[in-house]
C-alpha cells in the first residue's frame, strides 16, 4: 500500500499541493488527472522519492517494491537491451552481478562460497532463473523483436527505447508501478498489450496519461488534481466526466424530487458498470459503483473550453476527387499513385505507420505543396479550414495581442467585444486577452487555432493531430463539438477515442496503395480482412 499523509509543495508563491491525504490499495489502477501544469507529473515524482516535498509523508508498506517509468531514453546507450529491462528490480540485478562477480574469481575461497549461497537462496526467492525468459517476454509483447534482445541500446530507434523503458518499470511484478504518459510514441497494437498487462496487475497502478481511451481500459479510480488537493472518484476517465457533469446539472435543478435524481444516478451506474474488457475488472468496478450514493459525486471545477464548428453553407454531393497523387521527399517516395473521392457524410481518418505520408496529403489538399504526379480537385460548394501539425509559422515573432490575432482571421470586421467574448469561451479572459501571441503555450496555440477555424465556417476540416498539446478537458471539449459538426472531415490523432467516435471511414496509406474502408476504427484494428490486406501491402 502507498499512503500519502498531509503532503505540501509550493515553488515560490504558487501552491501546487496542500495537505493531499491519499491512500493507493492493490489491485487497483489510479488514473491521475488534472489540467497542464497542475502538477501530475511532480506529484508521481514525490511519490518517487525523486522530489521532496515540503510538508508531509510517503509511506510504502515495509518490504514493498516500486517501480518507476523513466523519461530519460539515452540513459542506458552502452548497455544491452535485455540487461536494461532487468535492471528494472534493482535488488534483482545487483544480486546477478555480485554472484557473477564471485564465480568469476580465480581464487574461490570459502567466504566467497557461503557468500554465493546467500545470493543463491535470494536469487531464487525473486524468481531469478526466470529473469531473463521474462525480460524477453515483456519486450516481445511491446513489439522489440527479439533478435534486437542483445543489442545496445545505442542501435535502436527511439520508439523502441521507450519500449525497453516501459518494459523495465513493469519488469518484476512491482507492487507499486508508476507510469508517466506510458503510451506516447507506442503503436496501436503495443498500447493495446499495455492495456491488456494492467487489466490484469494485480498490484497498484498509478497512471498519467492524455489518451482517454487508454484510461477508461485500465483505470479503477480517478485522482483528480484541482486547486492543490487531490479527490479520488471510482470509476475511469468517462465515468469521472459524466458523473461530475450529471452532479452538475443536479445541482442546477435543486427542485427536482430527490427521488428522480437516486434514479438517473442508478440509471447512470447501471450504463459504466459493464463498460470493462476483462471480467475481473468488470466485477470489481460493479461492485465498487454500486456503493456509490448520490452526495459522493460532485460537480467538477474544470473549465471546458466552448467549441462548436458552424458551416456557413451546405455541402453539395462533389467534395474532393483525387487521382493518382505522388510525392518524393528527401529520396522517399511518400505518396505512391494515391486516389479517392470525399462524399458528403464522409468522417475520413488517415491512419497507419507514416505520419509523413499523412501529413504530405493534407499539405497537398491545403495547397501548402505540389503534388509530383496527379491531381485534385474540390467540389464548388466546398471551402476548408485546416489544422496544420506545426502551427508555429502562425504564432512565431507576432507582436500582435490574442484579440488582434483572431482579428486577422475573422471574415468579417467583428468588434473588440465579440473578439473578447469569444476567446473567453476558449478560456482565454480577462487580461489574458492582452498576451502576445508568440508567447503562448503549446495549448494555448492549439485552442487559437481552433478559434481561427470556427470563424471561418467552413464545411471541409482538415486536421493533422489536433489534441497533441492539450489537456484532458480541451480533448473531450473538441471531441465533443467535432461529434455534431454537420460537414466533411479528414483528419489524423493519435487518441484513440478520438478516432473511433468521429470516422465512418479509415484510409491507410502503405507504400504499396490504400487500404480505403467505411467502418469505425475499432471495427477496422479488428478486422481480419483488413490484416490481411495490410501484411500483403507492407
Amino acid at each position: 500500500m502507498l499512503t500519502v499523509q498531509d503532503v505540501s509543495l509550493r515553488y515560490g508563491d504558487r501552491k501546487l499541493f496542500e495537505d493531499v491525504n491519499i491512500k493507493f490499495t492493490p489491485g487497483n489502477c489510479y488514473g491521475l488527472i488534472g489540467a497542464n501544469g497542475a502538477g501530475k507529473s511532480t506529484f508521481l515524482k514525490i511519490l518517487s522519492g525523486e522530489i521532496e516535498s515540503q510538508s508531509g509523508d510517503v509511506h510504502i508498506t515495509p518490504g514493498q517494491r516500486l517501480a518507476v517509468l523513466k523519461q530519460d531514453h539515452f540513459k542506458y546507450e552502452e548497455e544491452e537491451v535485455l540487461q536494461v529491462v532487468m535492471m528494472g528490480h534493482e535488488r534483482l540485478f545487483k544480486i546477478m552481478h555480485e554472484k557473477n562477480e564471485i564465480y568469476m574469481k580465480p581464487d574461490f575461497s570459502d567466504e566467497d562460497g557461503i557468500r554465493a549461497a546467500e545470493l543463491e537462496s535470494e536469487f531464487a526467492e525473486l524468481n531469478g532463473w526466470e529473469a531473463e525468459s521474462d525480460a524477453s517476454k515483456l519486450l516481445t509483447g511491446l513489439g522489440i523483436d527479439e533478435s534486437l534482445h542483445n543489442l545496445k541500446m545505442a542501435d535502436l530507434s527511439g520508439g523502441d527505447k521507450v519500449k525497453v523503458l516501459l518494459a523495465q518499470a513493469l519488469f518484476g511484478q512491482p507492487d507499486i508501478l508508476l507510469l508517466d504518459e506510458p503510451t506516447n510514441h507506442l503503436d496501436i497494437k503495443a498500447i493495446q498489450w499495455l492495456e491488456e498487462f494492467l487489466i490484469n496487475f494485480e498490484n497498484t497502478v498509478i497512471v498519467v496519461s492524455h489518451d482517454r481511451h487508454f484510461l477508461n481500459k485500465v483505470c479503477t479510480h480517478i485522482a483528480d488534481i484541482d486547486f492543490g488537493k487531490i479527490e479520488l472518484y471510482v470509476g475511469n476517465y468517462d465515468f469521472w466526466y459524466e458523473s461530475s457533469q450529471l452532479a452538475l446539472k443536479m445541482a442546477e435543478e435543486e427542485n427536482k424530487k430527490k427521488e428522480e435524481k437516486v434514479k438517473e444516478l442508478k440509471n447512470f451506474i447501471a450504463r459504466f458498470s459493464a463498460n470493462a474488457s476483462k471480467s475481473r475488472q468488470a466485477t470489481s468496478r460493479k461492485k465498487l459503483l454500486d456503493k456509490i450514493s448520490l452526495d459522493d459525486i460532485k460537480p467538477s471545477s474544470r473549465k471546458y473550453p466552448y467549441i462548436a464548428f458552424k458551416p456557413d453553407r451546405e455541402i453539395g454531393n462533389d467534395v474532393l476527387f483525387v487521382e493518382g497523387i505522388s510525392k518524393t521527399i528527401d529520396g522517399e517516395k511518400v505518396l505512391d499513385n494515391v486516389s479517392f473521392t470525399l462524399k458528403k457524410d464522409d468522417k475520413v481518418a488517415l491512419v497507419g505507420r507514416n505520419e509523413l505520408a499523412n501529413t504530405t496529403l493534407m499539405k497537398i489538399l491545403m495547397g501548402e505543396m505540389e503534388p509530383d504526379e496527379g491531381s485534385y480537385k474540390w467540389g464548388v460548394t466546398t471551402s476548408q479550414s485546416y489544422f496544420p501539425k506545426d502551427n508555429s509559422a502562425f504564432f512565431e515573432n507576432s507582436d500582435l495581442n490574442l484579440v488582434d490575432w483572431l482579428r486577422q482571421y475573422s471574415p468579417e470586421d467583428e468588434t473588440e467585444t465579440f473578439l473578447r467574448g469569444f476567446l473567453g469561451r476558449m478560456l482565454f479572459s480577462g487580461e489574458e486577452v492582452k498576451k502576445k501571441a508568440s508567447v503562448l503555450s503549446g495549448g494555448e496555440k492549439v485552442r487559437c487555432m481552433l478559434s481561427k477555424m470556427m470563424l471561418s465556417g467552413s464545411n471541409v476540416l482538415l486536421f493533422d493531430e489536433p489534441t497533441n498539446h492539450l489537456d484532458l478537458e480541451s480533448i473531450t471539449a473538441l471531441n465533443n463539438g467535432l461529434m455534431k459538426f454537420k460537414g466533411v472531415m479528414l483528419f489524423t490523432s493519435h487518441d484513440h477515442q478520438f478516432v473511433e467516435t468521429l470516422a465512418n471511414r479509415i484510409i491507410e496509406i502503405t507504400p504499396n496503395g490504400l487500404v480505403d474502408k467505411e467502418m469505425s476504427y475499432d471495427e477496422y484494428l479488428q478486422s481480419p480482412e483488413v490484416e490481411k490486406q495490410l501484411e500483403a501491402l507492407y
